[in-house]
């Protein structure tokens, strides 16, 4: 029941999502936004012109690159910050001082370092997932119960024994918390980033569309499928939580 419950109740809202938008535009007459059929047909004439799987394509390759070397380099460099407290001191000014700028700020000195091409908005998605991984790796560890640490010496585990087999398991649920914020802010950051730094996808569609003829149900059809692929990603994320090496470091807070 609860397994239906969780299909039905968000397909319900869905749909009646679709028929207040459908009714809004017939009620208001508009000629600029477009209803969701325009929206559907949209999309069909992008798959016909064969962009619309590059497009996808490119967006969540640079988002896979990007957001990858954020994990591989944050979630160490996190847990070695919540390790040692000497490291921690000496670096965390500097990522609090980095932390803020938003990514969309480095535009202009990513398309300075790596020109017009894939490297700017990869890099942009990376410095975007990299503090918020960073920081919650680095209070997961932090918060990992002192007990935990005892047992571990008191049974002779080396330092990397008790860092794979300890502190990672009970940090890993607010590691997967920030993941799933980084990649949130990672598909952000890509969308815009392809709206002025390269030639291909979502974000380049949906500018594209908006100046090529004002194509308002491409530009709908762009944010739908952001959205949509988004909803997915977040999907992927929180199935992790099910795990059980994740379920043992929440039976521990």
């Amino acid at each position: 029941m609860k397994r239906a419950e969780s299909i039905l109740l968000p397909l319900a809202v869905g749909v009646a999502v679709l028929a207040v938008w459908a009714a809004s535009v017939r009620w208001s007459g508009t000629k600029v936004f477009p209803a969701p059929m325009q929206v559907a047909r949209g999309v069909g004439e992008l798959a016909r012109r064969g962009v619309l799987v590059a497009y996808l394509r490119d967006s969540l390759l640079r988002v896979a690159i990007g957001y990858g070397a954020a994990v591989l380099i944050g979630v160490p460099l996190g847990m070695w910050l919540g390790w040692s407290k000497n490291a921690a001191t000496a670096i965390n000014p500097v990522i609090q001082l980095l932390r803020p700028i938003s990514p969309i700020a480095w535009i202009p000195v990513a398309i300075v370092f790596f020109g017009v091409g894939n490297l700017a908005p990869v890099f942009l998605v990376f410095l975007g997932a990299l503090f918020p991984i960073v920081v919650t790796a680095q209070n997961g560890v932090g918060a990992v119960p002192v007990m935990y640490l005892r047992a571990a010496r008191n049974f002779g585990l080396s330092p990397p024994a008790m860092l794979w087999r300890v502190l990672l398991p009970a940090a890993l649920p607010q590691i997967l918390s920030g993941l799933r914020i980084a990649l949130g802010i990672a598909w952000l950051v890509v969308v815009a980033a392809e709206m002025i730094a390269v030639d291909s996808g979502l974000g380049y569609l949906i500018i594209d569309a908006r100046n090529a003829g004002k194509r308002y149900d491409l530009v709908v059809a762009g944010m739908a499928m952001i959205g949509l692929i988004g909803l997915g990603l977040d999907w992927l994320v929180r199935r992790m939580e099910t795990l059980d090496e994740v379920r043992w470091g929440l039976s521990g807070r």
